[in-house]
């Protein structure tokens, strides 16, 4: 890893004596720290032996950089991490999180703070102490701000392969590769997913989606956050209440419709889901007075009108075909309730029946198809289904 973290300040001035001391102790200063890692650290014992080498490596870079920080002022215009650490950054990072790499650099200047100024002439004792603080100020800063850029990195590639699990969920990619594609961004849920996608906000950077995603997990086991052009997509998983995550969501979109949908199997098979609610928000204007966030399911009608297949399917196959299969003449009523503007009595006359039959056979279409016909929005849904059954 080549980066250059931050530059040594101004060098402390020490006496030449001072110097000798000190680089005549390096050696021993670094087998002091090596032991008292070992007496202090209590997971330093649980690392390899090629671990426990490379955090003494460390340590010994550590004084080396000292001694020629101090004996060398010209030293302060090197990078701090590349010149002074080598590749000890990219090693500490695959072997201990920060918080340990911050108790190992406190332990390292805490070993050299009790044992150099000790070794100094009087007149470089108080020099000598304030220049261990002063450099390992630096170093701990520069180790911390690698730790910070490695995070960062991985945060974007962590994106795109978010962004990429979004695509082939859209796509309706096959299910071996959507759930590929979810495996790497660490998904574990195989049920409770929901989609949600709705108008993106004006600032949808990196510094917003970490935080949407933070919120999304407070209800649900998973979260992939992605923005595709104008829209923003949630895919969540595991979700514990979707009522509330819907409330939760809501204030993070833009202005426009949110429309959103549940999956009760795993991921890899809510493509069809994920591509009803997309083309729920495509249809949802045509829907003035609909709710926000409004569930796919009930924007078929204008779903259908913008030619989806999947909402035409369901509205045939839910909705005609199963009164057609019922049989009663559940068909013939709704077509004449309709068109007998909403009217029972002259549903009733239309058909040759009694007003209770009618209201008994409007029930039995409730009870089939989970549409009341003498609701205006779900007569509006079944008189969509009936048009597009005979279609």
């Amino acid at each position: 890893m080549s980066v250059d973290t931050g530059r040594l300040p101004p060098a402390v001035q020490v006496s030449e004596e001072a110097l000798e001391v000190l680089r005549a102790h390096s050696g021993p200063l670094t087998t002091t720290v090596g032991r008292h890692l070992e007496e202090q650290l209590s997971w330093y014992k649980q690392l390899s032996t090629e671990e426990r080498a490379s955090l003494r490596l460390i340590a010994q870079r550590g004084i080396q950089g000292l001694v020629n920080w101090l004996q060398d002022p010209a030293s302060r215009s090197l990078p701090l991490v590349n010149e002074l650490l080598g590749p000890a950054p990219t090693d500490l990072m695959r072997t201990i999180s920060l918080q340990r790499a911050l108790q190992l650099i406190r332990t390292i200047v805490e070993t050299v703070e009790q044992r150099l100024p000790g070794l100094m002439p009087d007149a470089d004792r108080q020099l000598m102490l304030e220049a261990v603080l002063r450099y390992s100020r630096e170093v701990a800063f520069a180790i911390a701000d690698v730790y910070a850029r490695a995070a960062e990195s991985r945060g974007a590639w962590d994106s795109r392969l978010e962004a990429l699990l979004v695509d082939a969920v859209l796509r309706g990619e096959p299910p071996e590769q959507i759930a590929s594609r979810a495996a790497a961004v660490g998904w574990q849920s195989q049920s409770e997913i929901v989609v949600i996608i709705g108008p993106a906000p004006d600032q949808a950077d990196a510094v917003f989606m970490s935080h949407l995603r933070r919120q999304c997990i407070r209800f649900s086991a998973d979260a992939v956050v992605g923005v595709q052009g104008d829209r923003l997509i949630l895919l969540l998983g595991g979700v514990s209440s979707l009522q509330e995550g819907l409330e939760r969501m809501l204030p993070h979109f833009g202005e426009g419709a949110v429309v959103y949908g549940r999956h009760e199997g795993p991921i890899a098979q809510a493509s069809r889901c994920a591509q009803s609610v997309f083309a729920g928000c495509s249809a949802a204007p045509a829907w003035t007075r609909a709710p926000k966030p409004v569930a796919a399911e009930d924007l078929l009608p204008e779903r259908a009108l913008a030619g989806d297949q999947h909402a035409k399917q369901a509205l045939v196959g839910s909705v005609y075909r199963a009164l057609a299969e019922a049989g009663h003449s559940l068909l013939e009523t709704v077509e004449a309730y309709v068109h007998a503007g909403h009217s029972l009595e002259a549903t009733a006359r239309e058909l040759y029946v009694h007003t209770n039959t009618v209201r008994y056979r409007l029930k039995r279409v409730t009870e089939i198809t989970g549409w009341d016909p003498m609701e205006p929005r779900d007569a509006y849904v079944l008189q969509t289904a009936l048009a597009l059954g005979r279609l």
